[in-house]
């Protein structure tokens, strides 16, 4: 399925150099979702994640000539996003923002998995409990941990896939979800107990 995917992109992206730009609504409709997810769990934001998502098919658009048609599309999409996510999270650094809104308990946090429906209500509140933390937990890894790990675990790419969209080694990449897992399990000891 991925190598269709594949062949697709670049026929694409070909025909996006030729200035077919209805090519870019092909590519949108088959990793806009998946995209806009991965800048969901590194924002924690619907509204950031859909600009950025947005953004990044503007610079697909507009860096079309740099495509190389030699490698996958979906991971120079990935490396556009986390390029993007790095100016965001520096713009944000230099420009912190206290909302008014904000609930001080985390109430109305986005929840990764559904908690299943056959579960008991204590279950389920269980299960949203340890989501929260897992969430909160992987927020507070630094971003040269958390990217790896997000790629790795939620979009699966490979080790030298992701060496590409950071720009290291598929050495470095292991090694940084090596420090990653560290961190989670450390972090999250206390709730493998319970």
């Amino acid at each position: 399925m991925a190598g269709d995917f594949d062949l697709e992109d670049r026929e694409d992206m070909a025909r996006l150099n030729a200035g077919h730009d209805v090519a870019l609504n092909a590519l949108m409709d088959r990793h806009g979702e998946r995209l806009f997810h991965y800048l969901l769990r590194q924002l924690n934001n619907e509204t950031d994640a859909a600009d950025l998502a947005q953004e990044t098919f503007v610079r697909v658009y507009h860096h079309r000539a740099r495509f190389d048609p030699g490698q996958r599309f979906a991971t120079w999409l990935y490396a556009i996003a986390t390029n993007l996510l790095r100016d965001r999270f520096r713009w944000h650094k230099r420009h912190p923002q206290v909302s008014l809104d904000a609930e001080p308990d985390g109430a109305g946090a986005i929840v990764d998995t559904l908690p299943d429906g056959s579960a008991s209500a204590s279950e389920r509140l269980v299960a949203e409990e340890r989501a929260v933390e897992v969430r909160a937990a992987i927020e507070s890894l630094p971003e040269e941990l958390r990217t790896p790990l997000i790629l790795s675990e939620y979009e699966g790419l490979s080790h030298a896939e992701i060496g590409a969209v950071l720009a290291c080694s598929a050495k470095a990449v292991e090694t940084r979800l090596y420090r990653a897992r560290n961190h989670l399990r450390k972090r999250l000891a206390g709730m493998q107990q319970d």
